[in-house]
């Protein structure tokens, strides 16, 4: 191990630069479709060992002699994220002729960019690099740091933490229950990268030791909450009826398909219950299931009230449109509409955070004129200033989070707590069969671990589920089959710590591993004098 510590330390140039890349593709495998959670102990020691041979020319200045350290952040974050956000691209061949064009930008250069957080981390890291553990300490606090500016610059994009890796399985998920996904992204960097002192030996025994503690109380965690009594169902007497309709993508752009589409949903809807069993009390539909302006359609309200029944509710996705004032054109919102057994819309919520380029175009005034649009919808759409609590008659209430909201731990607010459950309506029939819907099932997964709160997820073509508080499945539809599934909604579980303290003892943890780090940077340059 020695050995090949030290020729990876030596490498220069375009061979360091490779084998930082395939290092960080390598990483990939931990998240799904796959996770391999062995991947990442090969990563990262590699990147350590790369680090430790990029110290820079001795006579320039600090910041100057982590430019090395730099790009082989770049160049392990471009191979990672390479690898585990290539299928983003598919969603610009559903209309391949307006937008094929785009599709390198999206494969390749939303990965550049975000390769940029991780060339970051390894540039802080190695100004408080040291010799021994410290080290270890100082590369999972840039990470952590790193990734948490992630969620949130440039309106964010958390998908694939770090974190994630550790936690391919509810087992493994519980221990964000106590520090969040931030937590869980500091330590696992710092397992994940311990190893590496098999290679230089310093601080070997007690690092692996700290790390070998750390997995099995990560592990032991899971172990013992997954052993407890989970609470019964919110109300026994209620049936869920989750429908995925499976509409391929490119025939919701076809005018003449919408009303085939419409009856789908409906004929799902109105199927009886499998083994003569009792018909459900709420349908839901997925995101933006109702393929035009429902407000505009009153027929298309009349004709789902009568498919419902006495007392039946329907939640679904759909655009909404608001007016805008006289000579404006109209605000359109993606938004989830509650509606009842006479074809009325008794409550909506809309989505406050959108995708970028996929539902609302930035520097709208500079890259409009230069031709360009939004992916979902010609136009965009407008953000929802807050988040509404869905309330349905009967008084169960859902926090609602539209496609990849789901992504923003931070984002769940307090009064998600009130809630009888998380709703997530989504459609990644953009994406094709590729990683993406899994990673993202695996991501809302984990809100349920934070919140112990039920996740009722539908997808268009999958993956929707019902998983109860502690990220377990519950029942569902793998991706790419039509049907619907009637279950009852699993109960909340009580937390040790609610979300927000989940994230002061993830920046707790922060600031130990920075203290640690900078006291071995402080007593190596000691030594070294």
């Amino acid at each position: 191990m020695e050995w090949l510590a030290g020729r990876i330390m030596l490498l220069s140039g375009a061979r360091r630069a490779l084998v930082a890349f395939v290092a960080g593709l390598i990483a990939v495998f931990a998240l799904p479709p796959f996770g391999i959670f062995a991947a990442p102990f090969l990563s990262f020691p590699i990147l350590v060992w790369l680090i430790d041979g990029a110290s820079g020319n001795p006579d320039h200045g600090l910041f100057r002699r982590s430019v090395p350290a730099f790009w082989i952040g770049w160049c392990f974050g471009f191979g990672y994220f390479l690898g585990g956000l290539w299928w983003l691209g598919n969603a610009l061949l559903v209309e391949a002729d307006d937008f094929a064009w785009a599709v390198p930008l999206a494969v390749i250069g939303v990965p550049a960019f975000l390769a940029f957080f991780y060339a970051f981390a390894t540039a802080i890291a190695r100004i408080l690099w040291s010799d021994g553990l410290g080290r270890i300490a100082a590369l999972a606090f840039a990470f952590g740091l790193f990734e948490w500016l992630r969620s949130f610059v440039l309106t964010g994009f958390p998908w694939n933490a770090i974190g994630y890796a550790a936690m391919p399985v509810p087992l493994m998920m519980q221990s964000a229950s106590i520090i969040g996904l931030g937590g869980v992204t500091l330590l696992a960097v710092f397992v994940f990268a311990a190893p590496a002192l098999i290679g230089t030996r310093k601080g070997m025994r007690f690092g692996l030791s700290v790390a070998v503690l750390l997995i099995a109380a990560h592990f032991g965690y899971g172990y013992y909450r997954l052993g407890q009594p989970l609470p019964p169902p919110v109300d026994p007497a209620v049936t869920f009826r989750l429908v995925q309709p499976l509409i391929d993508q490119s025939k919701k752009f076809d005018d003449n398909e919408r009303m085939a589409i419409f009856e789908e949903h409906l004929k799902l809807t109105q199927a009886p219950a499998e083994n003569g069993g009792k018909r459900p009390d709420i349908i839901i539909w997925p995101e933006t299931a109702v393929p035009f302006i429902l407000t505009e359609n009153p027929d298309a309200l009349l004709r789902i009230a009568d498919v419902l029944h006495d007392g039946q509710i329907l939640i679904a996705g759909a655009v909404r449109a608001e007016d805008a004032g006289a000579g404006q054109p109209p605000r359109y919102y993606n938004s989830i509409y509650v509606i009842d057994d006479r074809g009325q819309i008794v409550g909506a919520s809309d989505k406050v955070h959108l995708v970028p380029f996929g539902e609302y175009l930035p520097l709208e005034s500079l890259l409009s004129a230069a031709g360009l649009d939004t992916v979902a919808m010609p136009g965009g759409f407008s953000a929802a200033a807050t988040r509404s609590l869905l309330t349905l008659p009967g008084g169960k209430t859902f926090y609602p989070l539209i496609c990849y909201e789901a992504i923003f731990p931070a984002e769940i607010g307090n009064d998600a707590l009130q809630a009888n459950a998380l709703l997530n309506l989504t459609n990644d029939a953009w994406f094709g069969n590729t990683p993406g819907p899994y990673q993202h099932f695996q991501q809302a997964q984990l809100r349920s671990v934070e919140t112990g709160l039920p996740l009722i997820r539908d997808a268009n073509s999958g993956i929707s589920a019902v998983v109860n508080a502690r990220g377990e499945v519950v029942t569902g539809f793998p991706f790419g089959t039509q049907g619907f599934v009637d279950t009852l909604l699993p109960g909340k579980l009580a937390l040790l710590m609610e979300p927000r303290e989940q994230r002061r003892n993830g920046m707790l943890l922060a600031c130990l591993l920075l203290g640690f780090a900078v006291i071995s940077r402080t007593s190596f340059i000691l030594r070294e004098n």
